[in-house]
């Protein structure tokens, strides 16, 4: 792995990466993050009772609509024709709180990885969650968003330890 920055041109200048010569690979990218709430928060969710609507399949689409705009929102990102988003929700509960498990699989066949579009992804889903529930939980904590896994391009396949 190199130690230069790949955004810094000789001048040290941010600069959108050059992928031109590049050979087109498939890319995978898993990301997951999590939003820590009261256990009344999520009985809410669970029971379609939160007034804004349905919170899980708002926060399905906005992770869908964020890994698909990641260039307009990340500066120096390319545009990618993403081939695939998968978006998985999971919930849990202890004795004094809950939270919601946003995991997201990204897709495409480019000249670049697809690991800002996942982290991007799990981070509009979960920010869709806090919106949507903020009148009833204020306090809800968005944190652990992290790359899990990502595969193609030259530097091949990496897992988080």
């Amino acid at each position: 792995m190199s130690d230069e920055l790949s955004h810094v041109n000789e001048e040290g200048e941010a600069s959108m990466v050059d992928v031109g010569d590049k050979a087109v690979t498939d890319r995978r990218a898993v990301a997951e993050g999590r939003i820590h709430m009261q256990p009344s928060t999520l009985d809410l969710i669970v029971a379609g009772d939160v007034e804004k609507g349905d919170v899980l399949t708002v926060a399905r689409l906005a992770a869908v609509q964020g890994a698909k705009e990641t260039s307009r929102l990340i500066p120096l990102c390319h545009p990618l024709p993403l081939d695939h988003v998968d978006v998985e929700l999971d919930y849990g509960r202890s004795e004094d709180q809950a939270w919601i498990t946003v995991r997201v699989q990204t897709r495409v066949q480019a000249k670049t990885g697809v690991e800002m579009e996942a982290l991007v992804a799990v981070s509009n889903g979960l920010l869709t969650i806090y919106d949507m529930c903020k009148a009833v939980d204020r306090g809800m904590e968005i944190g652990q968003i992290q790359l899990l896994e990502k595969s193609g391009g030259r530097s091949g396949h990496w897992i988080r330890p």
